[in-house]
């Protein structure tokens, strides 16, 4: 995997790390904090980050992502953990996976407009892959407190099939159902 996250921090005149190396034609195009309980988002110490509870927002659809981002919000809230919105963007086979076929500013704003709806702490992180599965089973930490979206349905919509394959891979997931 090569990971390479955005080279300026839009909230600062900053730069982010970037040319990190991994493996399975995964690739991590950006990871930052949008949106802080409170004042301006700061990037954490990265042990602080990592002793902290986080608990795990995959993106589905906008709306089904904000009903768990809600969700979410209220469990960190109440167990002073963070929110990670996770993000496997998957790219067509005719596409070198470095190219996404939707532009990076168009995604930093609709995430940073999606991350911006939870009060707690959130962390986006945006994957250019192949398979969503694939990549969400190397991304997240095992057994890793997971919320997924969905629309109310009685078949298998390809949310529940999502959360079904995560709860297969070993983490806990809470499906958070839309009407």
């Amino acid at each position: 995997m090569t990971s390479s996250y955005l080279s300026k921090d839009f909230f600062s005149a900053r730069l982010l790390p970037s040319n990190v190396e991994g493996s399975h034609g995964m690739s991590r195009t950006e990871e930052r904090i949008l949106n802080s309980g409170g004042g301006r988002p700061q990037l954490p110490a990265r042990e602080d980050a990592d002793s902290k509870l986080n608990i795990a927002v995959i993106f589905t659809a906008v709306e089904c992502t904000l009903a768990a981002l809600k969700q979410a919000g209220v469990l960190a809230s109440n167990l002073g953990a963070c929110i990670s919105l996770v993000v496997p963007q998957v790219v067509p086979y005719p596409l070198p996976l470095t190219n996404s076929p939707i532009s990076t500013g168009f995604n930093e704003r609709r995430f940073r407009v999606i991350a911006g709806q939870s009060r707690v702490e959130t962390r986006v992180a945006v994957y250019l892959c192949r398979d969503r599965m694939e990549t969400l089973k190397e991304v997240l930490k095992p057994h890793s407190v997971v919320v997924v979206g969905g629309r109310k349905a009685w078949w298998p919509t390809p949310e529940k099939r999502l959360a079904a394959g995560l709860r297969r891979a070993g983490h806990e997931v809470i499906f958070s159902e839309m009407e």
